[in-house]
């Protein structure tokens, strides 16, 4: 048994971790390449219990034994096989002309709020790549130094982060609404990106299922080289649920 504790500034919604970046803690706890599945919002500040089981999986306990995420060693078909990089002036060009470059998806989120400073979140947002099929995009992350090891490489849990909010936005483009939340997350780090460096970030809407959103994500280096890759299920609101209502502009501090 372990105890984790995720600090407010690793946030998606206002009061629970990112996504992105607890899967990202939980894949890493069964090796790294890991498939998990969110079942309730993980609180910030407050101890969690990662348990083992029997199986090789990880589950994310609270402090009344309710399973709020878990995690088993990824197959391939769970992570898509990534398109090629567009490069990073064409990724340059899309993110610029993003919905989500002047309007954070979620505001004060970790992974996409463009309003949050340098070294506090990531700002990572897609835009549509202007001759690829509707939902179909790319962006740009440079990793900060604050969020690097001694060796000067993101965790994990960072990258993950960083594949988190793309997905959804991807659909978003590609349907114009919303598709709800990450429910899974499956994927693979095969070469931790640089504190400094250029990175690409693609997104593809790939098909829906009733309320389930199927995405692919996947980040690139310079040379084109894939270096994390992802596949998500996000979880639509029910028909008739009432959108989330609009954060207050303070949401957004730490």
């Amino acid at each position: 048994m372990t105890e984790i504790l995720v600090p407010r500034q690793f946030r998606g919604p206002p009061v629970t971790a990112n996504g992105g970046y607890i899967c990202g803690v939980l894949a890493k706890a069964v090796g790294g390449k890991g498939s998990a599945m969110l079942r309730a919002g993980v609180p910030l500040d407050t101890p969690v219990q990662l348990v083992a089981g029997d199986d090789g999986s990880v589950s994310a306990l609270n402090a009344e034994g309710q399973v709020l995420g878990l995690a088993k060693v990824a197959t391939d078909d769970q992570i898509p096989p990534p398109p090629p990089s567009p490069g990073i002036e064409a990724a340059r060009r899309a993110a610029a002309a993003s919905p989500f470059a002047t309007r954070s998806l979620h505001r004060g989120c970790f992974s996409c709020c463009i309003e949050r400073e340098q070294g506090e979140g990531l700002g990572v947002h897609v835009g549509q790549l202007p001759d690829a099929e509707p939902g179909v995009c790319a962006g740009l992350w440079v990793p900060h130094a604050n969020f690097a090891g001694p060796d000067g490489t993101m965790p994990d849990e960072i990258t993950w982060g960083a594949l988190d909010c793309s997905g959804s936005m991807a659909w978003w483009i590609k349907t114009g609404s919303p598709v709800g939340l990450l429910g899974t997350m499956a994927g693979e780090v095969l070469k931790a990106p640089k504190a400094g460096e250029t990175y690409v970030v693609v997104a593809w809407a790939r098909e829906s299922e009733g309320r389930k959103f199927f995405a692919g994500v996947a980040l690139y280096d310079a040379a084109g080289e894939v270096v994390a890759r992802s596949g998500q299920i996000w979880i639509g609101r029910p028909a008739g649920a009432p959108a989330p209502a609009p954060l207050e502009p303070d949401a957004i501090r730490l």
